[in-house]
């Protein structure tokens, strides 16, 4: 079997022993060298979690196949508290839309199933060293591209159905700026350093959507707790902050952005 072909469910359904011999076998496509694999549990199933070493730089590796991305807000209900904080953000003057569910439906990818490859994902991103538009012939130069907005969705979710990558809940007394022991500072399912800072802005092939974070527009901008939280939800692709990176306005701040390289299997 080809790793590329490789499937999020096989994967999971794997044994320690295999798990072991499919991250040799991507370390020796990648030219690099195993670092850890571990097993935990995800979503009640068992997840194995590899780390690959390239040139100094750490790899997860993140199984694909038939995949459902996306946030399913047909199935999704507000607490009660996350319906107050999110009013209260109204009357601040924040918020597109009265309705929470209209709001979330401008920012977020919609509930899909998509078929992807096996890749191996830097377990941190980088900051750009030229614009979005020559980013792809740098770092195939390292052998490396960008991620779709696909996979980075399916790499930070890693199964998750649900809003943020830890669960629905965020906490509603402060903003992540402010929460330095919150969900968002542990590594996810699959190893990656991944949506945990609002400040950060990670950009893919896509350029109508943004990830991870805004730039730090909502902490500086009052949004609100839970308009805070939202820059980390795992399907958020925030088109309206895509505008301005991908903008006139956003042409100069390119350092200010980052990408997180693939390396295809």
């Amino acid at each position: 079997m080809s790793l590329a072909d490789l499937t999020f469910d096989q994967w999971r359904s794997f044994d320690l022993s295999t798990a072991r011999q499919i991250a040799q076998q991507a370390a020796d496509l990648a030219g690099g060298r195993v670092i850890a694999v571990e097993t935990g549990e995800h979503l009640g199933s068992r997840m194995h979690r590899v780390l690959i070493d390239r040139n100094a730089q750490e790899f997860a590796l993140i199984p694909g196949g038939p995949v459902t991305l996306g946030f399913d807000l047909d199935t999704w209900q507000p607490t009660p508290e996350q319906a107050a904080d999110y009013q209260e953000s109204l009357e601040q003057g924040f918020g597109n839309d009265p309705d929470l569910r209209a709001h979330l439906a401008q920012l977020l990818s919609p509930h899909r199933r998509v078929n992807l490859a096996t890749v191996l994902m830097a377990v941190e991103d980088e900051n750009l060293t030229e614009p979005p538009t020559d980013m792809p012939a740098v770092l195939a130069a390292r052998g490396l591209r960008m991620p779709s907005s696909d996979e980075w969705e399916h790499a930070c979710g890693a199964g998750a159905n649900t809003l943020f990558r830890w669960g629905n809940d965020c906490p509603l007394d402060r903003i992540p700026y402010d929460d330095h022991t919150g969900p968002q500072h542990q590594p996810n399912a699959l190893g990656l350093r991944i949506a945990h800072d609002t400040y950060r802005t990670e950009l893919t092939s896509d350029l109508t959507a943004v990830h991870g974070g805004d730039g730090g527009e909502s902490a500086c901008g009052g949004y609100g707790h839970l308009l805070g939280w939202l820059p980390l939800a795992t399907a958020n692709r925030n088109p309206f902050y895509a505008e301005f990176v991908y903008g006139p306005d956003g042409e100069d701040m390119y350092e200010d952005f980052s990408t997180r390289p693939v390396f295809e299997l």
